[in-house]
């Protein structure tokens, strides 16, 4: 039954625990509450806002019309071909907790995206990423309702246009859809990957013939806990700024100036940068101003210590702006902006 709420906390619901406040407000547990759910704001001509983990969200202001806290659970074997499974998931359900369910399972291939915060609904619009997997590799389809239509319907990986970040829900697809599940091609059959530097420098030591699945996300695990702060304990949206992407002819330039630059070629010829160190460089960590800063350890990190979204997006710009002159690199910000 739809529960609708006015003027609720949103503090609680951002992992930054930035200060805002929701007009209206409900939970969704099911395609027909939130079917329910578009229609009542429709009905009044409210603003629609889809929360889901809020582990990738800026709060600056308080947000206008209904806002939509996904509850949509369920995790299950859809079918299987050989050693090829393909599982359907609740756009409700914690990542994290769903990658210790594939694994306790025998479903393998999201180890290396453990401890990735927030919901499985947003996965896809992210295109979350770490250590070298992606989601859009493990992507097989997912269900969403139109948002001005109401209409349900199913959208394949080439519908959902990834990229690094990114996906046609950032761009085209922006506030006209609800994810409300997301189904996952894994596997029976492990197959580890372990190209990634960070993985293989925490491995280095390991016996290769004892690598499982299970290990490889307690490793990934470990190596998250070591570089980023847990957001129970000091707020924060994980990394604030993508890693830019460059032509090798600029990267040749930086390099011969600073040789400790850090970068990984594409496949296309061009390099990724490591946004860290180039906050880092640029003179940024653990600068704290006005309750908001940069992680003392991590500089591709902001946390929040009692300020504000606006303060925490001025700190942004200054940032942004610094790296820019230095390093003539333009920085992206990887969490959205609200409202």
């Amino acid at each position: 039954m739809l529960d609708i709420q006015t003027a609720v906390s949103l503090q609680t619901f951002n992992t930054l625990a930035l200060p805002a406040r929701a007009e209206f407000f409900c939970r969704v547990d099911s395609d027909e509450t939130l079917l329910e759910a578009l229609r009542w704001a429709k009905d009044k001509g409210l603003r629609i806002t889809v929360l889901g983990g809020g582990s990738n969200v800026v709060l600056v202001d308080d947000i206008p019309g209904l806002v939509i806290s996904m509850a949509i659970s369920g995790i299950g074997l859809q079918h299987q071909i050989g050693d090829q499974l393909a599982v359907r998931v609740g756009a409700g359900e914690n990542w994290h907790l769903l990658v210790q369910r594939t694994l306790a399972e025998g479903w393998y291939g999201l180890e290396n995206l453990s401890l990735i915060p927030g919901l499985a609904g947003a996965a896809p619009i992210q295109n979350i990423g770490a250590y070298g997997v992606e989601l859009s590799e493990r992507f097989l389809s997912l269900e969403a309702i139109h948002i001005p239509s109401t209409e349900r319907l199913s959208m394949s990986a080439e519908d959902c246009r990834f990229g690094y970040r990114d996906s046609f829900f950032k761009h085209a697809g922006r506030d006209q859809y609800v994810i409300t599940s997301v189904t996952l091609s894994l596997s029976s059959k492990p197959q580890l990957h372990l190209d990634y530097p960070a993985l293989q420098q925490a491995l280095v030591e390991r016996n290769p013939t004892e690598l499982t699945p299970a290990l490889i996300s307690e490793v990934v695990c470990e190596v998250r806990r070591s570089k980023l702060p847990d957001p129970a304990v000091l707020p924060n949206a994980g990394s604030f700024f993508k890693n830019p992407v460059i032509a090798k002819e600029q990267y040749a330039r930086l390099i011969s100036q600073y040789p400790d630059l850090v970068g990984y070629p594409q496949a296309d010829g061009s390099v990724k940068l490591a946004a860290g160190w180039l906050v880092d460089r640029a003179g940024w960590k653990g600068v704290m101003r006005d309750g908001v800063g940069v992680h003392q350890q991590q500089a591709l990190v902001l946390v929040n210590r009692g300020g504000d979204g606006a303060k925490l997006l001025a700190l942004a710009d200054e940032i942004s702006q610094s790296v820019l002159s230095q390093f003539g690199v333009t920085l992206e910000l990887e969490p959205r902006v609200y409202p």
